[in-house]
């Protein structure tokens, strides 16, 4: 019997294997502003985050002036990524069909970009009415907030839940609300998760027997 009463999952990169979709267009649009940067800078550095830091981080980065619409051009471009590319991550669909614990999503990104890659991928109605965005709260990751309120919203205390993660970002955030977490290291590229976590694992079908 497992010892944890809820699971709340990340979207990007644990629900939905939008990571590469996401940052290919970022890097598209940070180097049309001279940049200069590639797919493993992306990931490296913009993994984890919420689009305003990886924002203010192209601007330092970049020869011109970012356009005052740089963000909104950003969700414009991938949406429409998302639509052709959106695949869920490898093995979670089954995850999900036998998972025997109440279960959630707590994601920094926002809410329509959350349903929109869940309802791509097939995976919406698993979480129809148990969608958590930061940007409801206006706190991101690694402030835990949104793992608490998910959490007590769904009736459990941080210690009866486990936080399911692939960034370091929303690790420590994990960690800073009391939760326990296990991070998901397939894209780890700093291998920065395994000192952090309390377990990782790097194939998802392991998932069901190590929550067990």
């Amino acid at each position: 019997m497992s010892k944890y009463k809820c699971i709340i999952f990340d979207c990007d990169g644990i629900l939905v294997d939008s990571e590469i979709v996401s940052n290919q267009v970022l890097v598209d649009m940070a180097n049309e502003h001279g940049a200069n940067i590639d797919l493993e800078y992306a990931f490296k550095h913009f993994k984890g985050s919420f689009i305003e830091a990886c924002t203010e981080k192209i601007e330092t980065l970049a020869t011109k002036p970012l356009l005052n619409n740089f963000i909104d051009e950003y969700r414009k471009r991938s949406f429409e990524a998302f639509k052709q590319n959106m695949k869920p991550v490898n093995g979670i669909k089954d995850v999900l069909e036998n998972l025997q614990l109440p279960f959630c999503v707590a994601s920094s990104g926002p809410e329509d970009k959350i349903k929109l890659n869940l309802g791509l991928t097939g995976l919406l109605p698993f979480f129809e009415d148990r969608i958590f965005s930061c940007y409801a709260i206006n706190k991101w990751k690694p402030d835990p907030s949104v793992f608490l309120w998910a959490a007590e919203t769904m009736g459990f205390k941080p210690s009866e839940c486990l936080v399911i993660e692939d960034s370091l970002s929303g690790v420590t955030a994990a960690i800073n609300g009391g939760f326990d977490v296990f991070g998901y290291t397939e894209r780890d590229y700093k291998n920065a998760l395994p000192t952090k976590a309390t377990k990782t694992f790097s194939n998802m079908v392991e998932l069901l027997n190590l929550i067990s």
